[in-house]
């Protein structure tokens, strides 16, 4: 079976483009490829789930709650930087979380890798 590390980096309410991603995530998983996740930068801003949509204030729905159905797609754990672990975003989220040492080898591990 193939691996792929999907890294996503784009903030919550920013654009369509986290949302087509993390369609793609799960697309991705739902037939049959080994998907890993790895959040960073302003990807991290995915983990606050309890956000509300006001589409008077933003163009876009909020892409968290995609991230919230990530353990039935066996997605989770959500890979985070170690360096990431005393962010706000990771300190209080309720996601299965796995702290890595993003690095060459890591990176080589997996036959893919997608970065969006």
């Amino acid at each position: 079976m193939r691996t792929i590390l999907v890294i996503l980096t784009q903030a919550n309410l920013t654009s369509l483009q986290v949302h087509e991603s993390l369609s793609a995530t799960m697309v991705l998983a739902t037939f049959g490829s080994e998907v890993k996740v790895l959040l960073k930068d302003a990807g991290l801003s995915l983990l606050k789930s309890e956000l509300a949509f006001d589409h008077l204030k933003q163009a876009f729905k909020v892409a968290s709650n995609m991230v919230d159905s990530f353990e039935f797609y066996d997605l989770t754990p959500i890979l985070i930087e170690n360096k990431y672990k005393s962010s706000d975003f990771v300190t209080e989220s309720q996601q299965e979380l796995e702290f890595i040492e993003f690095n060459n080898e890591f990176v080589q591990s997996f036959d893919h890798v997608l970065y969006w």
